[in-house]
């Protein structure tokens, strides 16, 4: 097979690969198939989450591995002063992750929480509440993972990956305000409402003093 034939197939594989991720971590995340398994395993329930964390890191490995195993072009380096700059903002966005990770219940995003206290209800028990960064775009860390990944140098790999885990970056979305709708309410919905979902505009927003009085809110329904 000619090279150029063997890395088409081989950029075709790693399309497949992440579709593949992106469809079943879709279908496991969906409230219709654990209400399924709620209804006919109801045992599961409890172990759900872990099972499903793990269950998305380890079909994580080999879209990762076609990703960095293709050894294309550069179609763009950043370099000099460029460079210093998409690093910055690379770091900026992990650090941004890791202080707003502090504002979620990490025992129940992990799963053990479920597991301990053996829950077998299919909604999560996190009420509304919001971060600093959520005033701001309702869905910070895929905003902040878009930073970091189209902060990076570009093979055709790589773009092939960045484009794809854009495009589920934001369906993604809309179908996790599905759920957060279900979940929360008209809370949500009137939050919904004042913050754009992915990107930032500065004219739309919540000051501190109006996310506080939206969470009183949630909180007295």
């Amino acid at each position: 097979m000619p090279l150029t034939e063997l890395y088409n197939s081989q950029v075709l594989a790693l399309v497949g690969a992440w579709l593949f991720y992106f469809l079943i971590h879709s279908l496991l995340a969906s409230l219709r198939v654990k209400r399924l398994i709620a209804a006919h395993w109801p045992g599961v329930m409890p172990v759900y989450r872990l099972l499903f964390n793990l269950g998305a890191l380890l079909l994580l490995a080999p879209p990762i591995y076609f990703t960095f195993q293709l050894k294309g072009p550069w179609l763009w380096r950043w370099s000099d002063t460029i460079g210093w700059f998409t690093d910055g903002l690379a770091l900026i966005s992990v650090a941004l992750f890791y202080w707003t990770s502090r504002y979620y219940d990490s025992s129940e995003f992990i799963g053990l929480k479920q597991w301990r206290k053996r829950f077998v209800v299919v909604e999560d028990q996190e009420r509304f509440h919001l971060s600093p960064l959520h005033r701001f775009v309702r869905h910070p860390w895929y905003l902040l993972a878009l930073v970091f990944i189209w902060s990076r140098d570009m093979t055709p790999a790589l773009l092939v990956t960045a484009l794809l885990a854009t495009l589920y970056f934001w369906l993604g979305s809309r179908l996790e305000e599905y759920k957060l709708i279900i979940y929360h309410g008209d809370v949500y919905c009137r939050y919904r409402e004042r913050v754009p979902g992915l990107l930032p505009r500065p004219w739309r927003y919540l000051s501190r003093e109006d996310a506080e009085e939206l969470q009183r809110y949630a909180n007295s329904g």
